[in-house]
């Protein structure tokens, strides 16, 4: 960091294509899960192989406090229960498949990820089926028409198949309502399938409730409610403390220190909204759309409003500037569109939603907000790199202490979220199934810490104290960096004209004094 504080601006340079690189590779970091309640009014089957699948979710659910009863009798649901019910989950499929004689078949199917390959068979070692073969039915491992699976090495009842039947010229069939309780804590995976491809535009409705012995929220999102609970208790005492510090000296505040106080109180109550929004979550299974809606839009307000005062901030408004001059609507318009791209995306992905996004959709959506944000950080050290290199100039000792302080905070902000991107890319591709899922919640959680220590950083940098004044703007004229060039060309001597030149001579008649009425006029300017 020594290197960093005595030649910050070359640093800042070297850093620029690494933040790039954080800010593309963060905006795509998002934790998707599905909701507790998976309806499927709008769901399809997709082929898969020699089957025709639909994801019925997949959650990481944990093993109930009780042994579990005999699955094929409803059992009255426990308060420390762990379990997956099946609620009017009906099937409809066209007239054209009735045509064709022989039994259809439309299975589901719970297993944990670690059984995975207790589902599917080959008959001689070559391409892995998931539906049961003719070669297969033959040699007695399955039935035809049906999924083919074996029994856990872990639980020899599960993986737990489902089985509705059309029968004759029926057009809709169901599963039997049941609850399947969960033996032990592991990622279960529930898919809808069927093998004939007669039933191709099969149509299904009806829901499934996934719940915890905690409560409704997902195994990946529990520990997030805690989280979310101690994150806006530790924005609620950084309040505290900026509001002593700031009604003691209240005489001394600046400007950038008002916008820090908006900062802090939208990130107390984006944290407590995300809160509540969790623990609603967790307590009806069914995410509240209100809370959802102004947790997100909170969210963002702040995260557009910390990028406009960093940026601000770097070309030294209220610090050694006035004004932004013309580039107030610029800044402006990037704050607005950077709003705009990422209410959509959080909106998209959190408001409403049951089942994951697409790649496809976080791609569109997210190129945007990846394109601004690493705009923002451009222009950012941009700024930052000219400001510093004008206050070292100018030989502004205090200023530049603290802009070479934040410069540091900035450039290890750089340094840990690129290592934690690193270990993010080294989780997720070791982790293709979701095995690790208990802990994945560290990932976004360790944003929100990164941006409140950051946080903490510049309040300290910036707090109101009685000596915050000698780091605001004066009008002294050696802060007057936009007129630069101006000054350098009215101190250039001008040419003496005879008439516009008086001299007042001494008593003994020697010139004391000439008077240059256009070289006095600069001097008044200067």
């Amino acid at each position: 960091m020594a290197a960093v504080a005595s030649s910050p601006p070359l640093q800042i340079r070297h850093l620029l294509s690494l933040i790039t690189l954080l800010l593309f590779s963060s905006s795509f970091d998002r934790l998707l899960v599905g909701a507790s309640v998976h309806d499927y009014a709008t769901a399809k089957f997709v082929p898969r192989g020699n089957a025709f699948v639909l994801n019925g979710g997949n959650e990481g659910l944990f093993a109930s406090s009780a042994p579990p009863p005999d699955s094929s009798q409803p059992q009255p649901d426990a308060a420390d229960d762990s379990f997956i019910r099946f609620e009017k989950i009906t099937f409809r499929r066209p007239k054209e498949s009735i045509k064709e004689d022989g039994k259809k078949f439309i299975q589901a199917i719970i297993f944990a990820v670690d059984d995975r390959e207790t589902i599917g068979g080959s008959p001689y070692g070559g391409q892995r089926a998931i539906c049961c073969t003719p070669d297969l039915a033959n040699l007695g491992g399955c039935e035809q028409g049906k999924i083919i699976h074996r029994p856990s090495t872990h639980n020899p009842e599960w993986p737990q198949v489902l089985t509705a039947e059309f029968k004759g010229n029926d057009l809709v069939t169901a599963l039997p309502s049941q609850t399947i309780q969960i033996p032990r804590t592991g990622m279960y995976n529930l898919y809808f399938m069927f093998c004939d491809p007669s039933l191709g535009d099969v149509t299904v409705e009806g829901k499934t409730i996934w719940k915890n012995p905690d409560g409704y929220l997902p195994g990946r999102m529990s520990p997030l409610l805690r989280f979310y609970g101690a994150i806006s208790i530790a924005f609620l005492l950084l309040g505290v403390f900026w509001f002593l510090q700031y009604a003691r000296f209240w005489k001394e505040v600046l400007q950038l220190q008002n916008s820090i106080t908006l900062v802090i109180a939208l990130g107390m109550l984006e944290t407590t909204l995300w809160y509540f929004d969790y623990a609603e979550f967790n307590e009806t299974g069914v995410r509240p759309m209100g809370i959802t809606v102004w947790a997100v839009t909170t969210g963002v307000v702040r995260r557009t409003v910390s990028r406009v005062i960093i940026l601000v901030v770097s070309m030294g408004f209220g610090v050694v500037r006035p004004t932004l001059g013309g580039l107030t609507s610029k800044v402006i318009m990037l704050g607005g569109t950077f709003f705009v791209a990422s209410e959509v995306l959080e909106l998209v992905e959190n408001v409403g939603t049951v089942s994951d996004l697409s790649g496809k959709a976080i791609l569109f959506l997210g190129i945007p907000v990846a394109l601004l944000d690493a705009f923002f950080v451009v222009w950012i050290f941009t700024s930052l790199s000219k400001t510093l290199d004008k206050l070292q100039a100018k030989r502004m000792t205090a200023k530049l202490e603290i802009y070479r302080k934040f410069t540091n905070a900035l450039c290890v902000a750089v340094i840990v979220s690129v290592c934690w991107i690193a270990y993010e890319i080294y989780f997720k591709s070791t982790d293709v199934y979701n095995e690790r899922w208990q802990s994945a919640w560290i990932i976004p959680a360790f944003w929100h810490v990164l941006s409140f220590s950051l946080l903490c950083v510049i309040c300290a940098l910036w707090g109101p104290s009685q000596n915050s004044t000698r780091y605001a703007y004066s009008d002294d004229g050696s802060e007057d960096f936009d007129r630069e060039e101006d000054t350098v060309s009215l101190i250039k001597p001008a040419p003496l004209q005879s008439k516009e030149n008086w001299s007042v001579s001494s008593p003994d008649g020697k010139t004391a004094l000439t008077i240059d009425p256009v070289a006095d006029e600069e001097g008044k300017r200067e």
